[in-house]
């Protein structure tokens, strides 16, 4: 992982105090980073985000070798056109819903830290951690240290692990001077889970029959191979209900934990919720159940008024919009479900991004 051991406090944020008073303090800077997305919905461009994308070994995490005649050789030149498609279906005038969002989110916390600069970066295409660094340097030259927020709630090798890695690899690179400090996972996080659960709120006043968590998926090897005890993670009977310090890095252990924290706010009975994992890739087992499974067996279950929610991601993007709210929907209403909604990501939500701005001050605070 990060360093082979537990970095930071998971429960950090939690402990912070509030500020809403203070004066700017201009040697800081914020950075928002999220995945990226590819340029444009042509082929060419898919191609080569998919290319960066599935080459980080922290994704596909093979031998370079195999790895590049996999994803080079098979997985790419089959998945580009396929893919290419799908972005055409939910992509904004604007350009990539998640760049726009993660855009409007910068100009969100930035009106909410009014001096204090924000910018955003991507793990993967544009802007780069570089860019970003860049930016921040040339608003402030005397900049004395920079705040990494990567918009993972959770902890994953292949989602929150690569994007620190890779901004702290560009930020010891290219030797700049200004400290860096990164914002640990908040799936635990109080203002995060109320944030989650008003985002749902509103979707739950109409009628339903079950509420589905439905997350990102990684390989069951990915789980052990970031259990940093090796004797916990899928070993031990109902092992993320069983305290271990191998939950400071177990994507499992914490998508579990965000799911009944929400349903605890939201006051949802146990058998009207539950949780799946989504965009599985390959053949080897992924976390389950999968999403694609359980949308065509809840209608014969008699659950087929279905709200669907995604809190691995905070911003729409691909996996929400059109794996879940296209497919999936398409998917489900298939098998003999009535109604189905996707309740959208945080986005703007006001509470997610008070909460982002009450992180970020109380890092700042001298």
């Amino acid at each position: 992982m990060l360093s082979g051991k537990p970095v930071y406090n998971r429960l950090h944020l939690q402990q912070f105090r509030t500020s809403t008073n203070m004066e700017a303090v201009t040697d800081k800077g914020i950075i928002l980073m999220n995945l990226g997305s590819p340029e444009s919905t042509e082929v060419p461009d898919v191609k080569r985000y998919l290319m960066e994308f599935l080459m980080d070994k922290k994704v596909i995490d093979y031998p370079y070798l195999l790895r590049l005649l996999l994803v080079g050789g098979i997985i790419v030149p089959r998945r580009s056109p396929q893919s290419a498609e799908a972005y055409k279906r939910i992509w904004w005038p604007e350009g990539s819903p998640l760049v726009v969002l993660t855009k409007q989110l910068q100009a969100a916390v930035q009106d909410e830290l009014q001096d204090i600069p924000v910018t955003i970066a991507m793990r993967y295409g544009n802007p780069s951690p570089q860019a970003a660094y860049d930016e921040l340097l040339a608003k402030n030259p005397r900049l004395k240290e920079v705040i990494l927020l990567p918009l993972y709630p959770h902890y994953a090798m292949s989602s929150y692990e690569t994007a620190v890695d890779y901004a702290k690899a560009i930020h010891k690179r290219k030797k700049y001077k200004f400290k860096l400090t990164t914002i640990p996972p908040y799936y635990g996080n109080e203002d995060y889970i109320q944030a989650q659960a008003a985002c749902m709120q509103p979707y739950l006043e109409q009628d339903y029959d079950h509420v589905l968590f439905s997350y990102h998926g990684v390989p069951e090897r990915h789980i052990r191979k970031g259990d940093i005890t090796k004797t916990h993670c899928l070993k031990v009977d109902d092992c993320c209900h069983v305290a271990s310090p191998a939950h400071e890095f177990c994507y499992r252990h914490q998508v579990f934990h965000t799911s009944e924290r929400v349903a605890a706010a939201l006051n949802l009975p146990k058998e009207k919720w539950g949780i799946s994992f989504q965009s599985r890739l390959g053949k080897e087992q992924w976390l389950l159940p999968y999403t694609a499974s359980r949308l065509t067996e809840l209608p014969a279950e008699g659950k087929k008024k279905l709200l669907v929610v995604c809190p691995a991601f905070v911003s729409d993007c691909l996996e929400t919009l059109e794996e879940i709210g296209m497919e999936g929907k398409h998917s489900f209403l298939e098998s003999g479900g009535e109604s189905f909604t996707m309740i959208p990501c945080m986005n703007l939500h006001p509470m997610w991004v008070q909460a982002i701005g009450k992180w970020c001050r109380q890092l700042i605070q001298p």
